[in-house]
């Protein structure tokens, strides 16, 4: 059908070239000038008429948008499925709209038809690695790894979801940075949801100088666990030795909290074992060098 419509656009082209060449060439100067006045008439109508069609489709656009909108809201579907299903509704209609133009206007415009065609095919070539983006992004509406207002990390970033895209997802980081991350990687590579559990596991390590008694260490990490409110008691806090550094032994403090609660309780606890630390006593180590300066060995020996 596209060969049969470029066919049909050079024939409409050669026979108007045709009958332009033999007016020069007869001296018919004053027919040519009505002929193109006629023309010039016929081009305006339907450019008016195009144009006439292109801003109440425009309208009617914006209404259905609008429309699509309020039955989305009212299901209260996802914000996310709610960007991709817009974006895939945009693209719909004004297609619908170009093509509606093009059959209103009349065969005289086969030549535009073919134009937009060998355009449409350009591009397509050209953004042809972006069908994988919007096929992630079906997959991914499919397959659900996450929702609107999940914190996820992906693709080396990390982002609370605003939207997926017909190409893109979109993120915004914790300094509300946006990042587009394209939907085919982030469809095919790992992804990691922090909202899909109620709870999380708080991790604090504490480092003592060793000669430490590790079953103080232990009971204070534990007494400090059991006194903060948002420490759920079951599973129940744990503290243990688990490392021994060159300079220090290390010590793991695990607590679970509600998902909300993480970050207070990661901070809190921080600050608490290290006034502890302080209060009872006990050495944090830091690593240190010893330098000796080969002149003032001499000077000592001598």
């Amino acid at each position: 059908m596209l060969l049969n419509t470029f066919v049909s656009a050079d024939s409409a082209v050669v026979k108007t070239g045709g009958k332009v060449a033999e007016m020069i060439k007869d001296g018919r100067f004053e027919e040519l000038g009505q002929q193109s006045l006629t023309w010039g008439i016929d081009f305006l109508g339907k450019l008016a008429v195009a144009l006439l069609i292109f801003f109440v489709g425009k309208w009617i656009i914006g209404k259905i948008r609008k429309l699509a909108d309020k039955i989305m809201s009212r299901r209260q579907m996802d914000i996310a499925l709610k960007g991709f299903l817009k974006n895939l509704l945009d693209i719909f209609l004004f297609v619908l709209l170009v093509m509606l133009i093009i059959n209103v206007v009349g065969t005289q415009t086969v030549s535009l038809a073919a134009l937009i065609a060998s355009a449409g095919l350009a591009v397509g070539l050209a953004v042809k690695d972006n069908l994988a983006n919007f096929a992630g992004g079906v997959m991914l509406l499919f397959n659900k790894p996450f929702k609107g207002g999940d914190y996820i990390e992906a693709q080396n970033l990390a982002g609370t979801v605003q939207s997926i895209g017909i190409l893109y997802t979109t993120l915004t980081t914790a300094d509300n940075k946006t990042i587009y991350i394209p939907n085919g990687p982030l469809s095919t590579g790992n992804i990691i949801n922090y909202n899909t559990q109620t709870t999380r596991r708080v991790e604090i390590t504490a480092s003592i100088e060793y000669g430490t008694d590790v079953d103080i260490v232990k009971k204070m990490l534990l007494d400090i666990a059991n006194r903060h409110p948002l420490v759920l008691k079951d599973p129940e806090p744990f503290a243990r030795m688990t490392k021994m550094n060159e300079d220090s032994i290390d010590f793991s403090l695990r607590a679970w909290v509600n998902l909300n609660d993480y970050w207070n309780v990661t901070h809190d606890l921080n600050e608490e074992v290290y006034k502890e630390i302080n209060a009872r006593g006990l050495v944090i180590p830091f690593r240190q060098m010893t330098v000796h300066l080969a002149n003032s060995t001499e000077q000592n020996a001598n």
